[in-house]
């Protein structure tokens, strides 16, 4: 199993439209198959962190979700909402050893 965390830094102030754009986008992406998602937001570090947290069988099923998810229609429409809330970010992939 992994796990794939995909890290945003927000611009300044956007933090609560993002929450409800991610509550969207999760609805979005159980539609069309994605693997079980946490949404998680920081309490202390650098402000205005988003995590978007997956579990998914492999890599090859992650990588079939993200097509599935990249090719929907109203994931492109989403997408284009939440682009402009993004200061930066990135991902990371683990493999789950315990749980």
């Amino acid at each position: 199993m992994i796990l794939v965390r995909d890290v945003f830094q927000l611009k300044f102030g956007k933090a609560k439209e993002a929450k409800a754009l991610v509550k969207e986008g999760a609805r979005i992406a159980k539609k069309v198959g994605y693997g079980a998602q946490r949404h998680l937001m920081d309490l202390t570090g650098p402000y205005y962190t988003l995590v978007l947290e997956s579990t998914h069988e492999s890599l090859t099923a992650w990588e079939s979700g993200m097509a599935d998810t990249q090719g929907a229609k109203e994931w492109g429409a989403w997408y284009e909402k939440f682009k402009p809330l993004v200061e930066s970010g990135y991902r990371e992939i683990f493999t789950v050893v315990e749980g």
